[in-house]
């Protein structure tokens, strides 16, 4: 079964989403613009799914539209803005790691006869409040700024550049598609947006918000639906799921962001022990508790993903939006880090430690299997004492076999690192530790099954030495 962390791509159904959707789809079914009963009831339903966005988003219902996309939502809302704010100028500004249909609005803009500066990021992804700012001018028509970056986490510090921008009478579009739901809507936005596939709704559900008194003209043809914003008929039980989840998503959103920085922070610290020449991308501390990204140096990135799929774990490499393109990622290049042999770990919510581990033991001899043709003599990194590193599942099996698959698996670790063996057999209580003394390696001691993810049972720790 292949362990699924990908959630920046997109996130698994959440529970909650799957059970609004199949109700709505018996009640939301009708045409809401229509009086009769079925048409009000579905109108009903979309009302209170808007109130419920509106609410955890931080808006006014009326300022809430609902689009087919988060690229949709993107794009419309900066057209929309630039367009309504064309008589001030025809400058736009946004940062240099924006997602892609940010970046494809900048180059139509620029097309049309519009100008467009890009603010600088650090080596953590981060845009400087005062390089933002100083490219704000007179005619500055709208500015952009994403909550958080798609690619490596780092948090932007949006509340500061919204303060600038209001200095300044600029709007500013902030794109929380990949924070919403996780964390609080950042202050100061214009005109936000959203999509509910990345917090766990359906997929073809975006969020348009725009804030009351903004100048916003449709770039499409006028249509009376969602605010003459978004023409088209709306998916009322999608959108119905979307808020659901939503909801769902954030009031469990504290418990579940702490158990995945720890996960997360786990991967960070043990990657670049366990593999050599690998950097840890992303600001360490302003980040999103469920990404984490790396680069391999002499390692190509799609190669490692078919390995990982391989192994069972889905990952995503370079841009998240461009990956199969095979173009660099415009987000790391902006950085100024590695941008070949990148692997982004995205975890989703419910994302068992067990999986974690399980990565991380893997991991290092699958870089090294693609780095093997070079011929590279690269240093093997140490862990430190006692550091998991390997959960050996031998629950049910009877001697010898705890012992076989301990012995098959201890090299998947370096020297340093523990592996837990699960085990209900009581002869493993003597064998494993015999083992070890015959093998050279150290046996730690004996700890609840339950401890490492099994259901009964023992697991005993073994040290590899060497």
């Amino acid at each position: 079964m292949t362990v699924y962390f990908d959630a920046a791509s997109t996130a698994p159904l959440h529970p909650v989403a799957r059970q609004a959707l199949t109700a709505a789809l018996d009640e939301g079914w009708a045409d809401p613009a229509r009086l009769y009963r079925s048409g009000r009831q579905a109108r009903m339903l979309l009302d209170a799914a808007r109130e419920t966005v509106a609410a955890v988003l931080g808006a006014r219902a009326d300022e809430i539209s609902f689009t087919a996309s988060g690229t949709q939502s993107v794009q419309l809302g900066l057209l929309g803005a630039l367009a309504g704010n064309r008589r001030r100028g025809g400058h736009f500004v946004h940062s240099a790691v924006e997602h892609s249909s940010v970046l494809h609005v900048g180059e139509r803009h620029e097309a049309g006869g519009g100008e467009v500066s890009v603010a600088p990021v650090d080596r953590g992804g981060r845009a400087d409040p005062e390089a933002f700012a100083a490219l704000l001018r007179p005619d500055t028509a709208l500015a952009a700024l994403q909550s958080a970056n798609h690619e490596v986490g780092t948090v932007q510090p949006v509340d500061e550049v919204a303060a600038r921008c209001a200095e300044a009478g600029v709007p500013l579009l902030v794109d929380a598609a990949q924070s919403a739901g996780r964390t609080d809507v950042p202050a100061g936005w214009s005109l936000l947006t959203a999509s509910a596939h990345k917090w766990g709704g359906p997929a073809g559900v975006g969020v348009l918000a725009v804030r009351k008194g903004v100048r916003y003209a449709s770039p499409l043809p006028a249509d009376e639906r969602e605010g003459g914003r978004v023409p088209g008929y709306v998916n009322v039980p999608a959108i119905v799921a979307a808020a659901a989840s939503l909801r769902a998503v954030r009031a469990e959103a504290e418990r579940e962001n702490a158990r995945l920085h720890a996960l997360v922070e786990r991967i960070r610290t043990r990657v670049p022990q366990l593999v050599p020449e690998v950097e840890v991308v992303g600001d360490p501390v302003r980040r999103l508790p469920h990404i984490v990204t790396f680069s391999c140096l002499y390692v190509d990135g799609e190669v490692l993903l078919t390995e990982l799929d391989r192994a069972g774990f889905a990952v995503s490499s370079g841009s998240s939006c461009t990956s199969s393109t095979l173009t660099p990622s415009h987000v790391l290049a902006a950085m100024g880090v590695l941008t070949e042999g990148n692997v982004r770990v995205s975890l989703p919510y419910g994302t068992a430690e067990a999986d974690v581990e399980r990565f991380l033991a893997v991991l290092p001899g699958l870089v090294a299997g693609v780095r093997a043709p070079l011929g590279l003599d690269l240093p093997a990194p140490e862990a430190p004492a006692g550091e998991l590193l390997l959960v050996v599942d031998a629950l049910g099996k009877r001697c010898p076999l705890p012992v076989i698959e301990l012995a098959k698996r201890i090299g998947e670790v370096p020297p340093g690192g523990t592996v837990a063996v699960l085990s209900d057999d009581e002869a493993a209580r003597l064998d494993i530790p015999a083992w070890c003394g015959m093998r050279g390696q150290e046996y730690v001691g004996e700890a609840p099954a339950t401890e490492y993810g099994g259901d009964r049972g023992s697991a005993y720790l073994v040290l590899r030495r060497s």
